[in-house]
């Protein structure tokens, strides 16, 4: 449950700005309440709590976006194709900013890993960094964005596509390959959102 030691003003502001609804507090120490993405912003005297099941979105508006994370992603395929989930993760200075796993239906290996991409960049423009460095342990995944190998599959040209859009959204990024080990936290994540639907 992030905080955010702020000006209870400012952060409204800033929400208001953003097209998000305000509603009063609920109790006599609330200041102000708002619901975005899936998510509850609470305002108190000096600080601004936020909860629910995908924070990033509304805690990218209250930080007023901007900085720098690593962004790690990670696909995966029970049976290529089968069963696919991704993993993805935000990390900053301060450790671990956002993170998540989910189901994406029946796909290839190679999709789950362009889905677990898009997801991540998604979130990470929707929290507001201006600049990104993100890894992956598909090295095809990685040398087909930057265009060191082809895509051949429709499919995966069309993913592309879509990656290239949103690293464009981004003042500066890099994307590089790294080994599983270092990519364990999204891989642990795409896996346990597979495990968790059976």
């Amino acid at each position: 449950m992030p905080t955010i030691d702020c000006d209870p003003t400012t952060a409204r502001a800033r929400l208001a700005d953003a097209g998000v609804r305000i509603d009063d507090g609920n109790t006599a120490h609330e200041r102000w309440r708002a619901e975005h993405g899936g998510a509850v912003a609470v305002a108190y005297d000096d600080k601004v709590v936020v909860q629910g099941s995908d924070t990033t979105r509304l805690v990218g508006l209250l930080n007023n976006g901007g900085g720098r994370a690593h962004v790690y992603f990670d696909g995966a395929s029970r049976g290529n194709p089968g069963p696919g989930a991704v993993g993805w993760c935000l990390v900053t200075a301060d450790g671990i900013v956002a993170e998540g796993g989910e189901r994406i239906g029946r796909v290839t290996n190679n999709q789950a890993e362009y889905a677990a991409l898009i997801r991540a960049l998604e979130a990470a423009d929707e929290y507001g960094f201006d600049e990104i460095d993100v890894r992956g342990d598909s090295e095809l995944i990685v040398k087909q964005v930057r265009g060191e190998w082809n895509a051949n599959d429709p499919e995966l040209r069309e993913r592309r596509v879509r990656v290239r859009e949103l690293l464009e959204r981004f003042d500066r990024w890099s994307l590089g390959h790294v080994p599983r080990e270092i990519n364990a936290r999204a891989d642990d994540l795409a896996n346990e959102a597979l495990d968790d639907a059976n």
